[in-house]
């Protein structure tokens, strides 16, 4: 079950770091829109939390990952977390840390560095209503052995997926879909993640 995000970021004490930063806090910037159309990297999280307020995400996976050091092995846990507004907006994070509170932190900043705008319409034949509730056409993704095809379907249809894509896709705001996957599927970070860049290879088609 996805949770609302609730921002942190004070504009008035927050201290912007970059360019993009610098020209959101001054208000030259008002639209998550203007960042993609002008093709600008977002290099620090505090720009989402003031253009997207109304963020939501869902804890995908936890992992325990070890790595040995001189004095033994250390434990760490690993979070994978995906975040988006349901409108839209979509985006997918990878944390780590000793502790699993700031582990998932460091997976919603990661998530939020990551986010993209994800191309929406109406591509079925059987449909044609022209609403933004699936996709325009079908697309694939891919990471590691696991990959994904993602079919425009008609409304009512649901998200006819797995429930790993599921989640990225309801979080993206897609409400109608079929899919067909295939590879080692129950590799939960590369299944989320091939999901996601199959969003995101629609970008390619995508004029702001």
């Amino acid at each position: 079950m996805s949770q609302l995000l609730q921002p942190t970021t004070d504009i008035e004490t927050w201290e912007p770091r970059t360019r993009l930063g610098r020209m959101v806090k001054e208000g030259l910037i008002t639209s998550i829109d203007e960042i993609f159309k002008n093709n600008l990297r977002i290099k620090e999280p505090e720009i989402i939390d003031i253009l997207l307020p109304e963020l939501y995400y869902e804890i995908v996976n936890v992992n325990i990952v070890q790595r040995q050091t001189d004095a033994g092995e250390k434990s760490r846990f690993q979070v994978l977390v995906c975040i988006g507004n349901k409108d839209g907006y979509v985006g997918v994070g990878l944390g780590k840390h000793a502790q699993i509170r700031y582990a998932i932190q460091n997976a919603i900043r990661d998530a939020k560095l990551n986010i993209i705008p994800v191309l929406r319409g109406c591509g079925s034949w059987e449909c044609r209503c022209d609403s933004p509730h699936s996709i325009p056409f079908r697309i694939s993704g891919k990471c590691g052995s696991v990959r994904i095809t993602l079919f425009p379907a008609p409304r009512g249809t649901g998200l006819v997926a797995a429930e790993v894509p599921r989640k990225v896709l309801e979080l993206a705001g897609i409400k109608d879909i079929r899919s067909f996957s295939r590879g080692h599927t129950k590799t939960t970070i590369n299944f989320c993640k091939a999901t996601f860049n199959a969003l995101k290879n629609l970008l390619k088609f995508t004029t702001f």
